[in-house]
């Protein structure tokens, strides 16, 4: 297995979010980066730094509006009279507005969906190395030259739609991998069809968003009821995708308080549903806020259950690029990455023998 992380990524250094209106510190910090570092170093992997692969991959999942914005935007904004330091909407469109502003005050309303993702002045740098970092290992497992890597992607991804920035995220890592496999599965004769599995504790609507209306793509979540829980609006289990797309998303929210073998009984459940897609590739996104001890606190999977995760991941049998999400509290990120690559990789082993 090969692990990839580009250093740039810790140049993104948001100071804080809004919760019920009152800013705190924000949990989507550099930290979170150098402990899961830490625990690839402590286990004696080698951690790649990623080349540049330019704008190509982003633009293939994101629009040339959106990537304009996050290039320029800090400089735009940064010149304007009494600007904060980093970007923080005051408006947001809604369903009813449809003119794209020049300006940059209304571009940040535009392009972001909520107070969780301020632009600072490495924010550009940071997400264009998660981009390149999940680029980098999805070329790896496609090619075949690897049956598995692990991109360690920070800020995530998942949340971000084609045009819109929101939950700590910018780039969609796990569509920008997705979409980078497809055409190298292709001119290897194989069916170009690829899964994506979100078991981070919130829903991925915006790779749900990016992929829903294709069957080439195959998107299921696990993740905690949005009825009460981020994103809110996305996530329901009557979502099945559109158009061409229509069967190709499964939803599979999860109540405040899951225990971690309905966890895992759901898991084994999306892997079934997967399975019958018949995919050539599998890219995981991978939350530990799912852990018990997270801030978040809505499931309660535990160290060993990350084993259990890791191992019932492999025992899927996929070429499989794991993109990393979430997870907060960084007391615990080292050990339940570690844990959750020991099941992972013993999988692998057992599955060879």
């Amino acid at each position: 297995m090969r692990y990839v992380f580009a250093e740039a990524q810790l140049r993104h250094r948001p100071p804080t979010f809004l919760v019920r209106g009152q800013p705190k510190p924000s949990p989507e910090k550099a930290e979170r980066a150098e402990a899961l570092v830490g625990s690839l170093r402590a286990r004696g992997a080698t951690v790649e730094e990623p080349p540049s692969y330019g704008a190509g991959p982003r633009a293939a999942v994101h629009s040339a509006d959106y990537l304009r914005f996050l290039e320029t935007a800090h400089a735009r904004w940064s010149a304007l009279p009494d600007a904060s330091e980093v970007i923080v909407p005051n408006v947001h469109r809604n369903t009813d507005m449809a003119e794209y502003p020049t300006g940059i005050v209304g571009q940040a309303g535009w392009h972001m969906a909520d107070t969780a993702c301020p632009i600072g002045a490495g924010t550009w740098e940071a997400v264009c190395g998660g981009a390149d970092t999940a680029v980098h290992a999805a070329l790896m497992v496609a090619s075949g030259r690897e049956r598995a890597a692990y991109a360690l992607c920070r800020p995530p991804g998942h949340h971000a739609s084609r045009d819109m920035a929101g939950g700590f995220c910018y780039i969609n890592n796990a569509a920008v991998a997705a979409q980078a496999m497809l055409p190298v599965l292709a001119q290897q004769g194989r069916a170009p069809r690829v899964a994506v599995f979100d078991v981070d504790v919130h829903h991925g609507n915006g790779t749900q968003a990016i992929f829903y209306e294709r069957d080439d793509v195959l998107v299921v979540s696990i993740h905690g009821d949005p009825n009460n829980f981020y994103p809110w609006f996305a996530g329901y289990a009557h979502e099945r995708g559109k158009g061409r797309g229509l069967g190709s998303n499964l939803n599979i929210p999860l109540p405040m308080g899951t225990e971690e073998s309905t966890f895992l009984d759901a898991v084994d459940g999306a892997l079934t549903h997967i399975a019958a897609f018949g995919p050539e590739a599998l890219v995981l996104s991978l939350g530990f806020d799912t852990y018990v001890g997270d801030p978040l606190a809505f499931f309660k999977v535990t160290t060993p259950g990350f084993a259990a995760l890791g191992r019932r991941i492999a025992g899927a049998g996929l070429p499989t690029v794991v993109v990393q999400e979430g997870g907060y509290d960084c007391d615990a990120l080292a050990v339940n990455l570690a844990s959750f690559l020991d099941g992972f990789e013993g999988g692998l082993t057992e599955a060879a023998r």
